[in-house]
């Protein structure tokens, strides 16, 4: 079964040219299949108060009202993934950018309310399969941004590691997938001002008492909750590093495990 690997970003990478441009250099030259998911770094929050709308989080999550999704679609689907895809293109990786609604990728339904209404937010019911299938085995590399919808011509804000998961799990059957979360730390860190620290493998039992030590806690906890909902539905190799740890198998980094 061929290896494919699901690169998910997040803002450390995207505000940083650079760093950036290193990360898509070292993507375009991997062998194997492809795909890669990113966020919307702090973009989306800055345009939000140039047009006097206050971002609004809760417990780490955008409660997304109509105003917020205009912006973050122009942001996340707009001019993030295009840019993304265009520095792709430049390294000579043939790559096509994707909200959920394009090619009817993902498709979503949007979060009931219950003691909190996060307003247009999506949790992924189906993933097209076939028409990611289908661009891998012809060399293109799909990109995703964090936009799923409903089919019902209602675009949904969905996390970005959510997205990565979901894809991962629905190409297990075809795959030997790799999952792959890329963020500003070396891992799972046992001290966060201490980059050394990191955790190198974490089980369930593990996770548990890090959490009750508050070792793992607040914007960590829904990262590690995907990963280990990744790895329990048939996704082989589930990782959390920094951006070069995708392709260098020596760079330090947490693995979650059965």
């Amino acid at each position: 079964m061929e290896t494919l690997k699901i690169i998910k970003i997040g803002g450390n990478i995207i505000d940083n040219p650079i760093l950036l441009d290193e990360f898509l250099s070292d993507f375009s030259k991997l062998d194997s299949p492809k795909i890669l998911v990113h966020g919307g770094g702090k973009l989306a929050s800055e345009l939000s108060l140039k047009m006097g709308i206050a971002p609004n989080l809760i417990n780490g999550r955008r409660v997304t009202d109509t105003e917020t999704l205009d912006i973050i679609t122009m942001v996340y689907a707009g001019k993030i993934n295009k840019q993304i895809v265009a520095k792709l293109q430049a390294n000579q990786c043939n790559a096509l950018g994707f909200s959920g609604a394009d090619g009817n990728s993902i498709i979503a339904k949007k979060r009931p309310i219950t003691d909190i209404d996060y307003g247009f937010v999506g949790d992924v019911t189906k993933v097209n399969t076939e028409l990611i299938e289908m661009l891998l085995l012809n060399g293109v590399s799909p990109v995703f941004c964090a936009i799923s919808h409903d089919e019902n011509g209602q675009l949904l804000n969905t996390n970005a590691d959510t997205i990565a998961t979901e894809l991962a799990i629905a190409l297990a059957s075809k795959y030997n997938v790799e999952l792959l979360y890329c963020f500003e730390k070396n891992g799972v860190l046992r001290n966060v001002e201490d980059e050394s620290s990191v955790i190198t493998k974490i089980n369930q039992q593990q996770y548990d008492n890090l959490k009750a030590e508050k070792v793992i806690h607040s914007g960590m906890l829904p990262k590690i909750d995907n990963c280990f909902y990744a790895v329990n539905n048939g996704v082989k190799k589930v990782s959390i590093g920094n951006s070069k740890m995708p392709f260098n198998s020596t760079e330090k980094c947490t693995t979650i495990q059965l």
